[in-house]
This record gives structure tokens, C-alpha cells and sequence, in this order.
């Protein structure tokens, strides 16, 4: 007569399928998706003699210099107004604040094209903003035309990034503790004081959170740029479209398309690693 297996032993000794096995299917996509076409992109870019060409024109160290600095300022922008709103949405009582809050959410569903169509209704060549001053002065043109300047790029940025900011940043003072602010009150701190010393620091991790995403969007973005129609204005993103649809040179898009990736992967991690010595 065959012994009896107790039930917890035969649990253990039945065949499972090793851990990899599941990690196969997601790989597969992932390769399929997003390895294999960048694959495909560095294979481009090494075409003979395609890297020396690009990195040493002059084309492609404006358009490197533009992108990073607008990345940069519209990133501390965003930083710094989405820090400011946060705080007034969360600790300032108003009437419409929760609406406001429920606004914010909605905002991160709109496309970066349609908020510079509405800036260039407001403040474009014949926008409300000209075309009230035409009426008033007389005069045959309006003194609004920053938006086809660097500068019209950099506020389109500001506005459509920065609730990528203050979403993370209203999640963090939700998880606040109001007696912290209560006691630095009753000892006379002042507001600013008490922004300074007990909220800021409350907020450093989403600040970088935030600040990160705001900076790789930054460095990638497309639509704004095109849609604002900035003379002069050429960054990463818009290098690759004119080198691969206007000039179809694919060797020199896939060239700046490899050189941009790696430069928002970098300084992601660069943030990201000063972010952290920083406690944040």
C-alpha cells in the first residue's frame, strides 16, 4: 500500500513554469514595439560618414543650443509658477478652488497644439490683443509679436507644462499634516516664513518629480514649436522633421534623432541624481 503524500508536499513539488517564461510576453512587445524601430533608427544613423557631417554643421548646434535652453528655462518656469499655485489652490481658501483643482486634471488631457492656437488668438498678429489695440490707438498693426520670437515658445511651454507640476505638487499637500502649519502660526511665523521653512520642504520630491517629466516633455516637444511658426526657432525635434520630410536626408534625421534621445535619457539622470543629493 502506497504511502500517502501529506497535501502541503504535494503542493510544493508540483512543476511551475520558471519566472522567465512570464517575463516573455511583455519583452516581446517591447522589443516588437519600441526596440526593433529604434533599432532601425541607430542602424540609419550609421551610415557612412552621416554622424560627422550633422554633429559639424551648423544647423545642428543652434538647433542643439535652442532646445536645451528652452527645455531648461521653460523646466525652472514651470517649477516655479506650478510652486505658486500649488500652494495658493491648497492653502489659501478661495470660492471655485476645488473647480480650479478638477481643472488642473483636465488640462493634462489637452493637446500642446490647442493651448498655442489659443495663444495665438490672444496675443498673435491679428489676435485680441492687437486687434483691441488697433481700435483704441488707430494705428495699423499691434504691438504684440513675441510669439513668433523664442520667447513666444518659451511662455507657450510654460502654460501648457506647468500643471505638470502642480499636479504632483497638490497630491503631495494633500498628505500634509495642517497641525505643522498651525503651530508655526501660532509661534509668528510669517507666510513666506512658514512657505520657506515647512512647505517647501514638503514639497521638494514632487518638485522633482515634476521638474524631471517637465524637462524630457521640454526636450522632446514638437507641436508647440510648429504651430507657433517662431522664425528662427529650430530645435531637436524640428531638425529631425525637416531633415527627414522636407529634405528626405534619413540618415541626418535619424542622426539627431539618436543624439536627442540620448540627450534626454542624460539629462533625466542628471537631474534625477542631483534631485536626490539634494534629499528631495
Amino acid at each position: 500500500m502506497e504511502a500517502a503524500v501529506p497535501a502541503g508536499r504535494a503542493s510544493t513539488t508540483r512543476r511551475t513554469a520558471p519566472v522567465w517564461v512570464w517575463a516573455l510576453p511583455p519583452v516581446a512587445v517591447l522589443a516588437l514595439v519600441f526596440l526593433y524601430p529604434l533599432a532601425l533608427v541607430v542602424q540609419e544613423s550609421l551610415a557612412p560618414g552621416a554622424y560627422a557631417d550633422v554633429l559639424a554643421s551648423a544647423s545642428f548646434r543652434e538647433a542643439l543650443v535652442t532646445t536645451v535652453w528652452l527645455a531648461v528655462a521653460s523646466t525652472a518656469g514651470c517649477l516655479a509658477l506650478g510652486f505658486v499655485l500649488a500652494v495658493v489652490i491648497a492653502f489659501v481658501p478661495f470660492p471655485g478652488g476645488r473647480a480650479v483643482s478638477k481643472f488642473i486634471d483636465v488640462f493634462l488631457s489637452f493637446p500642446s497644439f490647442l493651448i498655442t492656437l489659443a495663444l495665438l488668438f490672444l496675443y498673435g498678429t491679428v489676435g485680441m490683443a492687437n486687434g483691441l489695440w488697433t481700435d483704441v490707438t488707430g494705428d495699423p498693426s499691434g504691438p504684440f509679436r513675441f510669439l513668433t520670437t523664442p520667447w513666444g515658445v518659451l511662455l507657450a511651454e510654460i502654460t501648457y507644462f506647468t500643471p505638470f507640476v502642480v499636479r504632483p505638487l497638490l497630491a503631495a499637500f494633500s498628505q500634509m499634516e495642517t497641525a505643522q502649519l498651525e503651530v508655526a502660526s501660532s509661534l509668528g511665523a510669517r507666510p513666506l516664513r512658514i512657505v520657506r521653512q515647512v512647505i517647501l520642504p514638503e514639497a521638494l520630491p514632487a518638485l522633482a518629480a515634476g521638474g524631471s517629466l517637465v524637462l524630457v516633455l521640454c526636450l522632446n516637444e514638437f507641436g508647440i514649436v510648429l504651430f507657433t511658426g517662431a522664425k528662427g526657432v529650430t530645435t531637436l525635434p524640428m531638425l529631425v522633421y525637416g531633415k527627414a520630410i522636407l529634405e528626405s536626408d534619413y540618415a541626418a534625421a535619424c542622426v539627431v534623432a539618436v543624439v536627442n534621445v540620448a540627450l534626454s535619457v542624460g539629462l533625466y539622470a542628471l537631474y534625477r541624481g542631483v534631485s536626490r543629493r539634494a534629499g528631495a
